[in-house]
């Protein structure tokens, strides 16, 4: 896993776009502002790592984020409020499965600190095969021994189980 600062600049580009536009399009679990806000740094941090600029595009993106050299990617950002572990786990929601993507590319990012860390990379069909699946309504145990209710069916990833993906020195 690597990270790096989010630029000040992208969060308040960022916030400023999720407030004045639902960034959600799926019949169910679109995520709430803040949640969304995670998703667009993300996808942006990525965006300019492999040479794009920043992208602000309000309706539905097709089911990935990034066309890059022919491979549609799908980042997946989530917040914390620690640095990602590998035995952390990563979500993919279920209601996203038959949308056209190839890749997925998971992010973490600090609250407490301000850096995005990106955890790693896998290929939407290994992905099926490798995460663990949850549904909708059952209860997931987490490490500490408390649990939660999944609120949409879920996949899970742990960051031991992607590929690395250094994208930031």
């Amino acid at each position: 896993m690597n990270s790096t600062r989010i630029p000040t600049d992208l969060k308040s580009k960022a916030w400023e776009f999720v407030s004045n536009n639902n960034m959600g399009q799926r019949h169910d679990f679109n995520g709430t502002k803040e949640q969304q806000y995670a998703g667009l740094v993300g996808e942006n941090m990525i965006r300019k790592a492999l040479g794009f600029e920043y992208s602000f595009e309000p309706g539905y993106d097709g089911g990935y984020d990034i066309m890059y050299e022919g491979t549609r990617i799908d980042v997946k950002t989530m917040t914390r409020s620690v640095d990602p572990k590998p035995h952390y786990v990563n979500n993919f929601v279920g209601y996203q499965k038959d949308l056209p993507c190839d890749m997925l590319v998971f992010c973490s990012i600090n609250k407490k600190t301000g850096i995005l860390w990106v955890c790693g990379f896998t290929t939407k069909s290994r992905l099926m095969k490798e995460a663990e699946f949850f549904e909708a309504g059952s209860i997931r145990k987490r490490d500490d021994g408390t649990t939660m209710k999944v609120e949409a069916p879920l996949y899970e990833i742990s960051n031991e189980k992607l590929f690395p993906l250094v994208l930031f020195p």
